[in-house]
């Protein structure tokens, strides 16, 4: 080897050594004066409500990391109370533990020189991270006086520090929410985070295209279950994903559904309270604004997409119901109680089967009306009055095929800022057989449709707290009841059938236009029940259109309903019918015998 190349690689060795050895004096003189600003930092930047403790620091200048190992941020909860007498105390706090912290790939030239920490990537191992919500309601009140921003806490050590990612790998997340003393807990393990390019500089709190300095954040939960504080109900998803950058929020497998049949949960209450069921493949917000969700607690997103699920509401009338005022409680009313303010442009709905079971008290049996394949559009969901002032309508506009067979379309108007609950609805029902209503019909009323075509539905209503009118136009014909007899102990159910006559006859029209070519049509005028739901409320006003198109008067009403559970009524009205028939047909055959015998006279006269 020549000469000159061991020059080189002497020189090459030495500045390695002397490299190495400056690292090793600068980690080891650097590391009680990091230590001493890592918690003067986070000490001052909390004002004192939180400090950091860890077994040891690994640093090494050279390469450029650092790690700590067995870190822990712990919130004082003395200095929490004397904030919380101030007024001064945030609504959530933060207990957090990791088995280590490492800092990769930073350059501690560019921190001495201009005092810029660039860091390429920071991990946590095994985090535990513990959030405590405690609202406190000056928070809503009391103006926030002028705080001091991450910057102005960093200022004095660092000019910026920009870190280009964080990766936070199965988080085990407790969340408790902690209300008159009491606290109830959510568990999360296996979470994911992820963060990517955060900068705290002298710009970028005022950087709109950042949410708390971050580009982005993204977070995976996977498999979520929780027991609400009723013991009833459990709320439970599959997946959930969430992107800061892309505003997005992705719920898979959501479900809403209590822990115990329905047989068990009736039991369970003792009452005649609705039982929901909600199951949904897809819950997605997009566009969600974070920062006022985090800062505010307020939903404001563009679109809400339901896709591919159902809702299931059951009632048991074999139980008693309380007898409670429902005026004042329609959903767009609902809507505008809500504590938190919510703003969503378009909700979209598809795919989405509805169902209504009822078990009835008196016949044991359950009835289901379903609509299937639902669909369509919920546009201005919102209950911000600023922003309803510029239009005061909620909209809903949807379809779906009802018992599995006729096209349903209903278009809904609610206007968010009427005193009296003003809404509308008009819609239309396509062709369809009308016994597909048995499944609702004869488990609750012991009645059956026989036969019968609707051809066409229409209706264009208006309503409020207090009653429901409009037009309601029902085209159909052949239409044919079976009132029917109590279940068998074939648990089969047999007709009455000169009863069953009698209503197809004479109590009921069996087309519109009826036998004379006359077209009803329904003018409702329905004065609402206190104690009936606003869709019980809407299905009453449209019987009311269907009875009136069907001729039924309320005395006729009365006789169906009669001949439905005793048969008394329309059995006093078949005996006069048959009355008059018999004596007719006896007339005739008097008329008849006392024809034979005169012409047996004349015979023996001759």
């Amino acid at each position: 080897m020549k000469p000159i190349w061991k020059w080189i690689i002497g020189i090459l060795l030495l500045l390695i050594i002397g490299v190495v050895c400056v690292g090793w004096y600068y980690s080891r003189n650097w590391k009680p004066l990091v230590e001493e600003k890592l918690k003067e930092t986070v000490a001052k930047s909390t004002n004192g409500l939180y400090s950091l403790k860890y077994d040891d620091l690994d640093l090494n200048i050279t390469l450029g990391n650092a790690t700590l190992k067995n870190a822990e941020l712990i919130p004082d909860s003395a200095v929490y109370q004397r904030m919380v007498q101030a007024k001064e105390a945030p609504n959530s706090r933060f207990h957090i533990k990791l088995s280590s912290l490492k800092v990769r790939r930073f350059n501690i030239w560019d921190v001495i020189k201009n005092r810029k920490l660039y860091i390429k990537r920071i991990e946590f191992d095994s985090p535990d991270i513990h959030m405590m919500s405690e609202r406190h309601a000056y928070n809503d009140t009391i103006q926030p006086k002028e705080t001091k921003t991450l910057y102005d806490n960093i200022k004095d050590v660092f000019s910026s520090i920009n870190v280009k990612d964080i990766d936070i790998e199965n988080v085990k997340f407790k969340f408790s929410k902690i209300e008159e003393g009491k606290s109830s807990d959510i568990v999360l393990d296996s979470v994911g985070i992820k963060v990517h390019d955060i900068l705290v500089d002298e710009a970028s709190i005022k950087d709109t295209t950042r949410l708390f300095y971050t580009k982005m954040v993204e977070v995976e939960v996977p498999k979520f279950s929780y027991d609400l504080s009723n013991g009833i109900y459990r709320a439970k998803f599959d997946r959930l994903v969430l992107n800061t950058q892309d505003q997005n929020v992705l719920l898979t497998k959501a479900e809403y559904a209590p822990k115990m049949s329905k047989a068990a949960y009736f039991k369970a209450r003792n009452e005649n309270i609705t039982m929901a069921v909600m199951k949904f493949d897809t819950l997605r917000f997009e566009k969600l604004d974070f920062k006022e969700l985090i800062d505010n607690q307020q939903t404001i997103a563009q679109n809400v997409q339901i896709k591919n699920g159902s809702v299931s509401l059951y009632n048991d009338k074999r139980y008693p119901k309380k007898s409670v005022s429902k005026v004042g409680k329609s959903p767009h009313q609902q809507l505008m109680k809500a504590k938190q303010l919510i703003r969503i442009d378009t909700v979209f709905v598809d795919n989405v089967d509805v169902l209504y079971g009822e078990m009835s008290g008196k016949f044991h049996k359950e009835g289901v009306i379903t609509f299937t394949n639902a669909k369509g559009t919920l546009t201005n969901v919102t209950n911000d009055s600023t922003h309803l002032i510029k239009d005061k309508m909620m909209r809903a506009n949807l379809s779906a095929n009802i018992m599995g067979s006729g096209l349903l379309s209903a278009q809904f108007g609610f206007d968010m800022l009427s005193k009296d609950g003003y809404h509308t609805y008009k819609g239309t029902l396509g062709r369809m057989q009308a016994p597909a209503f048995n499944k609702i019909l004869t488990p609750l009323l012991n009645v059956g449709i026989k036969s019968g075509n609707i051809r066409k539905v229409s209706f264009n209503m208006q309503g409020n707290d207090h009653r429901n009118w409009g037009d309601f136009r029902f085209d159909y014909d052949h239409l044919k009841v079976d009132l029917l007899n109590s279940m068998g102990e074939d648990m089969s159910r047999t007709r009455k059938g000169i009863l069953s006559f009698v209503v197809n006859n004479i109590l009921i029209n069996d087309s519109n236009p009826d036998a004379n070519e006359k077209y009803h049509i329904g003018k409702v005028n329905y004065r609402r029940v206190p104690e009936h739901t606003f869709f019980k409320t809407l299905w009453q006003s449209l019987l009311e259109g269907i009875k009136q198109c069907a001729g039924i008067s309320k005395e006729r009403e009365a006789k169906l309903m009669g001949a439905a559970e005793t048969g008394k009524e329309v059995v006093d009205e078949t005996k006069g019918v048959i009355k008059k028939t018999g004596n007719f047909f006896k007339g005739l055959f008097k008329k008849k015998d006392k024809g034979e015998e005169e012409e047996k006279k004349d015979e023996k006269k001759k």
